[in-house]
Order: C-alpha cells, then sequence, then structure tokens
C-alpha cells in the first residue's frame, strides 16, 4: 500500500486546497512537519517568523486581502498560547485562520512531558471548529473538515493540533485529495429565505429615509456593486463600521463613511439618526458603531439585519425582518424584489445626496484645518493628510487600534475597489500592524502596503523587523511617536479626573532602532519636512519606517465621539 506519514500527509492536503503561504515559527514538536515541506515538491512558501502571535495577524491579513485561507503555525506549549491572539481576532472577525499547532506525542499524554497541555480544550472557545488528531487516519478527513469550517456559512478560524507521533505515523496516499475551492472562502454561501427578501423589501421601498450599515460582512463577501445598486435604487445613505470600509467607495455620493464612537462624527451620527429605517449588512451592531446601542435608537427606527451567522440577528435590536444568509446573495435577492416592487419609478436620491454632502463638508472642515496645521508635535490629521495625497489609490493601510485607528478610519477615504483599511476590530490587540502588513503584502505584492501604529504598539512587535529585511518587503511603516499609550491615557483624561496612571513610557527613537535591524528610516519633528520623508519612504525598494513626534490622544481632536468613563 502506498503511504505517506502524516506530516507528509498534511503537506500535500495543504497544497491540494490551494495553500500558498504558510506563517509560522518553528519548534521541537515541528520537526517532522517542516522536514516534510523541505523534501517534498510543493507550490507552498514558509515564512519564518519571530513570534507566533505575528504569523496569527500576519495569516489574518493575509486572508482579508487576498479571500484565500490564511495559514499559520507554531510548536506545543508556549507557541500554542503565544499564537491564540491571531486565531480569536480572526474568528470574531469572520476570517478564515488555520492555525495548526504541533504537539507532543499522543504516548506521552499524562506523563509530563515537557510543553504538555490541553490544545483542544485552549483553542475550543477562540475558534468556530477545533480538533487535535489522535491518529494519523483521521488526519486527511480532520483537514478536509477544517476547510469546509472555515470557509463556509459564516467564515471563521479552525485550529488543528497534530502530535508529533502523529506525524510519523502512517497515512494512505488514497486518502490525499481535497477541494482547492475550499481554500477561498466564502466558498459555499447561504441564500436568503424568500419570504423575508419579500418582507424586507416591502420595509425598504415604505421607507422615506433609509440608511444602510455595513459591517465586514460586504466586504468578506464581495458585495460592494449589490451595496451600491440597492443604495442607489433606494436613494438611501450608507454609513460603515470601521471593518465595513470599501464596502461602498469613499468617493460615492451616498457614502457617508465610519459611522460610531472610533471614526464617527456628530454630523454623521445626525444623518443616522434622521433615518426612518437602517438596514444592517454584516454588522454586529456592537458596542462601538452604534455608541452602546444608541445610534441607532432601538425602538426609534425600524431595523432590518442581514448576516450569515443567525445568532447576531436581533441579538441588540428589536428586528422586523432578519436574513440568515450571505451579504452578497441576499443583497442581490433584495435589489431585484425591490426592483419589481418599484417598476420604473426611481427613488429620489437628492435627500441622501445633500445630507451626506452637508455631513462630510463639516467634518473635513474641521480636519483640514488640523491637516494644514504647523504645530508641534505634528498633529496626526496631517499624517493623513500626507498620505492620503501621497499613496497609490490602490494601497494597502493596515492600522493599529490605538492612535492610527479613529483617524485613519474617519479621514481616510477609499477611492479605488483595490484599496483597503483594515485594523482589528473584534479585540482591538496593539502590535498587529507591523506584522499584519507583511501578509498584505504576501496576498498582493503589487500594492502599496503601509502600516500605521503607535509607539506602544511598536513595542510589542519590533523583532518582526527582522522578517521584514529578510523578506525584502517593500512595504513602509509610520509610528506615531508619543511615549504613551494613548487611549488608555485619553479616557483617564475625559473620565477619571486626568489622574494618569501608568500610561506613560520613554521616548524611543524608532528611526534609529529600525536602522539596527536594516530598514531605511526617518525621524520627523518638524510639520514642513513630513511630505518629504514620506514620500521618499514610500518610493523606497526596501522596507522603510518614518518616525512621527506627534501630538499624544488626550490632548488632540481625536475623532472619538466619547472615551470609555
Amino acid at each position: 500500500m502506498n503511504q505517506l506519514s502524516g506530516a507528509e500527509a498534511l503537506v500535500r492536503l495543504l497544497d491540494l486546497h490551494g495553500v500558498e503561504v504558510i506563517f509560522g515559527l518553528c519548534g521541537d514538536t515541528s520537526l517532522p512537519f517542516y522536514d516534510a515541506l523541505h523534501r517534498l515538491d510543493h507550490g507552498m512558501r514558509h515564512v519564518l517568523t519571530r513570534d507566533e502571535r505575528s504569523a496569527g495577524y500576519m495569516a489574518d491579513v493575509y486572508a482579508r486581502v487576498s479571500g484565500k485561507v490564511g495559514v499559520c503555525e507554531g510548536p506545543s506549549g508556549g507557541g500554542a498560547t503565544y499564537i491564540l491572539p491571531g486565531v480569536v481576532e480572526a474568528n470574531e472577525s469572520s476570517i478564515a485562520v488555520l492555525a495548526i499547532t504541533t504537539d507532543i506525542a499522543v504516548s506521552s499524554h499524562g506523563k509530563f512531558a515537557l510543553t504538555e497541555l490541553d490544545q483542544e480544550g485552549l483553542f475550543r472557545p477562540l475558534t468556530k471548529w477545533n480538533k487535535v488528531i489522535d491518529s494519523s487516519d483521521a488526519l486527511p478527513r480532520s483537514v478536509r473538515a477544517a476547510f469546509r469550517q472555515m470557509s463556509s456559512g459564516r467564515p471563521g478560524a479552525v485550529h488543528l493540533g497534530l502530535p508529533f507521533d502523529v506525524q510519523k505515523s502512517p497515512v494512505d496516499a488514497q486518502e490525499i485529495w481535497g477541494d482547492a475551492a475550499q481554500g477561498r472562502f466564502p466558498a459555499s454561501r447561504t441564500a436568503p429565505a424568500p419570504d423575508g427578501v419579500e418582507a424586507a423589501a416591502e420595509a425598504l421601498t415604505s421607507a422615506e429615509r433609509p440608511v444602510i450599515i455595513c459591517g465586514g460582512g460586504p466586504v468578506i463577501a464581495g458585495a460592494r456593486a449589490e451595496v451600491t445598486a440597492l443604495a442607489e435604487r433606494l436613494g438611501a445613505v450608507v454609513a460603515t463600521s470601521i471593518s465595513g470600509q470599501g464596502a461602498i467607495l469613499d468617493t460615492h455620493p451616498l457614502a457617508l463613511g465610519v459611522v460610531g464612537s472610533n471614526g464617527g462624527a456628530e454630523e454623521t451620527r445626525a444623518v443616522l439618526d434622521e433615518a426612518d429605517l437602517v438596514l444592517l449588512v454584516g454588522c454586529r451592531a456592537g458596542s462601538v458603531t452604534t455608541e452602546r446601542w444608541r445610534h441607532p435608537a432601538a425602538g426609534k427606527q425600524r431595523i432590518l439585519h442581514i448576516d450569515a451567522e443567525p445568532t447576531v440577528i436581533g441579538a441588540n435590536y428589536p428586528t422586523e425582518v432578519g436574513l440568515a444568509a450571505d451579504a452578497k446573495l441576499a443583497l442581490a435577492a433584495l435589489l431585484a424584489a425591490v426592483d419589481a416592487k418599484l417598476g420604473e419609478t426611481r427613488r429620489p436620491a437628492e435627500r441622501a445626496r445633500t445630507a451626506v454632502a452637508g455631513a462630510k463638508s463639516a467634518k473635513f472642515a474641521r480636519f483640514n484645518a488640523l491637516a494644514n496645521s504647523l504645530d508641534r508635535p505634528i498633529r496626526p490629521e496631517r499624517v493623513v493628510r500626507e498620505l492620503s495625497d501621497l499613496l497609490p489609490d490602490d494601497a494597502i493601510v493596515v492600522a493599529d487600534p490605538g492612535t492610527p485607528c479613529p483617524y485613519f478610519s474617519a479621514y481616510f477615504e477609499l477611492k479605488h475597489p483595490d484599496a483597503r483599511m483594515i485594523s482589528n476590530r473584534a479585540h482591538g490587540a496593539l502590535g498587529y500592524s507591523l506584522p499584519g502588513v507583511l501578509g498584505a503584502y504576501y496576498a498582493r505584492p503589487s500594492a502599496k502596503c503601509v502600516a500605521v501604529m503607535g509607539d506602544g504598539s511598536f513595542g510589542f512587535n519590533a523583532g518582526e523587523m527582522e522578517t521584514l529585511v529578510r523578506s525584502g518587503a517593500p512595504v513602509t511603516l509610520v509610528v506615531f511617536s508619543n511615549s504613551v499609550y494613548g487611549w488608555i491615557k485619553a479616557g483617564q483624561h475625559s473620565g477619571f479626573g486626568e489622574r494618569y496612571f501608568s500610561v506613560d513610557f520613554n521616548q524611543t527613537d524608532h528611526a534609529r532602532v529600525a536602522e539596527a535591524f536594516g530598514i531605511k528610516a526617518w525621524r520627523v519633528e518638524d510639520p514642513a519636512e513630513l511630505r518629504g520623508a514620506l514620500a521618499a519612504a514610500i518610493e523606497h525598494g526596501g522596507p522603510s519606517l518614518v518616525d512621527v513626534v506627534s501630538q499624544p490622544l488626550h490632548e488632540a481632536a481625536a475623532p472619538v465621539t466619547e472615551w470609555i468613563a
């Protein structure tokens, strides 16, 4: 009988499912897997990271940009625990990521072997599906099941544990097959119930001032055309969450931009509050997007909800009609039903266009005044303005959730179908963008990829600058350098009587740190020198960094409607 080892079988199965890149970090229990990757012919590239957490973030961003399953791996013990942040972020963001952890031998369980822990128990609450494979016979079907789970229904992260002896045990070669279509997501989509579509279309056509709020669902589903067409047919305003940026291009006259407490504004909130009906599309209606469930207002505005995850619908708002379905399929069905009801009649969009134009004009007037400022420290708004002017329209920006997130979500407009602004909004862990930008690069090497971060975030994953240099990726890092965990200090400023405690740290010359890794770097303190430094960094053919000495959040006019009090 033709046989492969478990590790060889895993390599073949990953390849058959269309995996192109694996991000990971070596360890004792991973030796059979690494040896199989070295010996076998396959179409995959392995990217050695300096931290398993970074591998998870790289796989997450790679998946978001490419639409393909992201794969990260790490060894047992500490490796399994370190990889968790990237896995839970991807899962809660509905991103298809496969986390592979190797493990001690099954025969060593219960014997106090080094790095022993209950991996299946560890990953269970953090993944969509999770299995430690305890026999080589189960390996092929477990891998296929993992891909089906990741890419079907609501996408998510899954985990496979591979004990050392399972990696070395035989697998029947006839069991090695896979479906490459499962390597993309969503691979299978759920259509909406026809009666629900009819009811939703009736509600939408009866509304006078409808607003559509898009979360990450339409972006994952590739439903920009459907969102835009439905908005135009209804004369509806389209707002987004941070994860929903790109569901409609920001240049569209019905595109209001981001709403909510992080990146929203009083003017955008006012447009939302004037709606008589709100259609949530692939949006969980969480605390940030709704400003703690006050906008929309429960009981004052009619709510319709589309989501691939049925349990999300009606969780936070009384919902008139819920459609448990893929965003693209549901919106297409809704558009057809609305067309059938309206016939040749076209809903007027002038009111919606005027409201959007007025809100954006007021918001950007404030922004422009600050973006033109020559004050020191440099205003964050100026950094956003310069990058907006200098970057190609199809650039990919990965923003850490601290200082950069509110500014870029509010003011960095997506004008090209391939442009992306990505931030980790499920859990908001610092240290996401520096490794994440490498995932963006491997997903779309032709695009200019930029990571923006605070100096607090920089300290989490600075070691990955060596990975950037080793890869030769022409990515640019921009650090907002203000020597503080700014979001927390802003909360202490607004809600705790300016009692600042344990949030400040020493200033670091991040440009010199980057140069020690071999990265071309600039440090900027004068706003008049900012554009030149950013332009040079963007044009540089390898990894680059610009360290911007910038205004801290607690002193700034950040687009945050309220801080945690």
